[in-house]
């Protein structure tokens, strides 16, 4: 005997279904588009990228939950990928104990950047913005602007290591999702993060330490700009002063924003989130790979963000209505009062 579904309730449809459709939609247009786009060489290549932006979009996504953003996360790339290398060559530290100061040096920058929030009451666009300033022009003081080279081999176990054929900066980022998303819906730290981007005032008067969410959201995007950091100088062997100081910013906030999390905090999630930044990371790659003159990639990604802080403000301020919801709504419609449950009493 087949159970019919009870009048009243709706479809739910996952809220990551619409971006990982378009994702779909680019793979396949790449695919047809040129025959070199799902080569494994160029596989590797959107792998290893979109492994960096993956990084810096999961610690943007944690701040955005709370309202805020951050604007440091690609200089702290640059900052920490040059502390690595000097801990190891010029201090002569093992290869693992300067992976995990740099991984310190990175939550320290973005534990700053929250305390200084949340003491003085500056709002996070001028904190991040002047942090930005400062861990860009740290590796150029430290390096005089200068490449430093790593001879340590092992280092390059972080970046350019394979298991089972898949990149290790891949694997480390799928396991920095999965704690992500547990820490988030499991633990009440989690919840409170978004009890914050919804609204900050209730969430104190509710007993949430606002001082210790902000301070942590930060010192998390901080700390994945320095898996970043690490990623860039194990590939290339080197401190390099510019790492992570070109695009990957802006790749950071579009992927999260259009994967479905809200500049106004409060909502989104980690999965969508990564969707947007695979598929700002996939569109970037295919623009190589046609050839692509790279002045117009800022155009088109700055594009996509205009779309997705366009949506999320108008669907935010309820002026924009999804016609599939309206649709739904009408097939889904409850039933009269009195024959909702014929099962029920009377």
């Amino acid at each position: 005997m087949t159970q019919e579904p009870t009048p009243g309730h709706r479809l739910r449809l996952p809220a990551e279904l619409g971006i990982a459709s378009v994702l779909v939609l680019v793979l396949t247009a790449g695919a047809l588009a040129s025959p070199n786009f799902f080569t494994l060489s160029n596989l590797m290549v959107l792998l290893l990228n979109g492994a960096v932006i993956g990084f810096l979009c999961l610690g943007q996504s944690f701040v955005l939950f709370t309202g805020g953003i951050d604007l440091s996360c690609g200089s702290v790339v640059a900052m920490t990928c040059v502390c690595a290398a000097v801990l190891m060559q010029t201090l002569g530290l093992p290869w693992p104990l300067a992976a995990l100061l740099t991984l310190g040096i990175g939550a320290l920058a973005g534990a700053v950047n929250g305390l200084i929030i949340d003491r003085t009451g500056v709002p996070p666009f001028i904190v991040t913005f002047a942090m930005m300033g400062v861990a860009a022009s740290i590796p150029q003081i430290i390096t005089g602007a200068e490449s430093i080279r790593v001879m340590q081999l092992g280092y390059r176990m972080i970046g350019q290591s394979r298991l089972f054929g898949i990149p290790f900066p891949v694997i480390a980022l799928a396991i920095a999702i999965f704690i992500a998303i547990q820490f988030l819906r499991r633990t009440v730290t989690g919840t409170h993060i978004f009890a914050v981007g919804g609204n900050a005032d209730a969430a104190r008067l509710a007993g949430v330490n606002i001082s210790r969410v902000t301070v942590l959201v930060y010192a998390i995007s901080g700390l994945c700009g320095a898996c970043g950091g690490l990623i860039y100088g194990s590939r290339l062997m080197t401190g390099y002063p510019t790492a992570g100081r070109g695009d990957e910013l802006f790749f950071s906030i579009a992927g999260a924003v259009v994967g479905g999390v809200s500049l106004f905090g409060g909502n989104g999630s980690i999965a969508g989130a990564m969707i947007g930044a695979t598929l700002i990371a996939t569109i970037s790659n295919l623009m190589n790979v046609l050839n692509v003159s790279a002045y117009w990639q800022p155009l088109v990604i700055g594009l996509i963000i205009l779309f997705g802080v366009t949506f999320d403000t108008m669907r935010a301020s309820h002026r924009l209505s999804l016609p599939w919801k309206a649709l739904l709504r009408g097939k889904l419609r409850p039933a009269p009062e009195g024959r909702r449950n014929p099962a029920g009493p009377a």
